[in-house]
């Protein structure tokens, strides 16, 4: 009496159809033509890389990360306070510091102690005086008139600024 050998593939799986049987006593996993065994460290063969193949994949570069409505909106309100900063900065200084001989001024208040002279074109309506000398160094009212005196024959106003980092008299002149 002849007994059949057990069947290949899944023992649970009685009477369901089988795939293709492999011939016993060769790897299941090998990669080629069938029924001809490869040798270790060809090409295809698992757990060998492929000669000149890279060992993993490049990742791809991160996706530049785009700027949002929020920082862009936080960066234009730094840029305005600080254009504001330096606006109100170069607006409340003293122009009477940048006046030279030959300027035009304009009396901004009519307070003698703080009278807000304004460099100002001489064609404009609202031009004052004349500068008709600038001296630097710190005076006092005396010695103030006597300098313009000195500087300008013709002079009719002075005004000395000190205190500021840069000391000076300006001798004017009605326009």
């Amino acid at each position: 009496m002849t007994t059949q050998p057990p069947p290949q593939g899944n023992p649970f799986a009685q009477g369901q159809p089988q795939g293709p049987q492999q011939p016993q006593g060769q790897n299941p996993y090998a990669q080629g033509q069938p029924g001809v065994p490869q040798q270790p460290g060809q090409p295809g063969q698992p757990g060998f890389p492929q000669q000149g193949a890279p060992y993993a994949p490049v990742p791809p570069q991160p996706a530049r990360r785009k700027l949002s409505f929020k920082t862009i909106k936080n960066i234009v309100i730094a840029v305005v306070v600080v254009g504001v900063a330096v606006g109100g900065y170069l607006a409340s200084r003293d122009d009477a510091d940048t006046a030279a001989v030959g300027d035009c001024m304009h009396r901004g208040s009519s307070s003698d102690s703080d009278p807000d002279l304004e460099v100002v074109d001489c064609g404009d309506t609202k031009a004052q005086y004349v500068v008709l000398a600038k001296i630097e160094g710190s005076y006092s009212a005396l010695t103030a008139e006597s300098k313009c005196s000195e500087a300008a024959k013709d002079f009719q106003y002075s005004y000395t600024e000190s205190g500021s980092g840069s000391d000076f008299l300006l001798c004017l002149k009605d326009k």
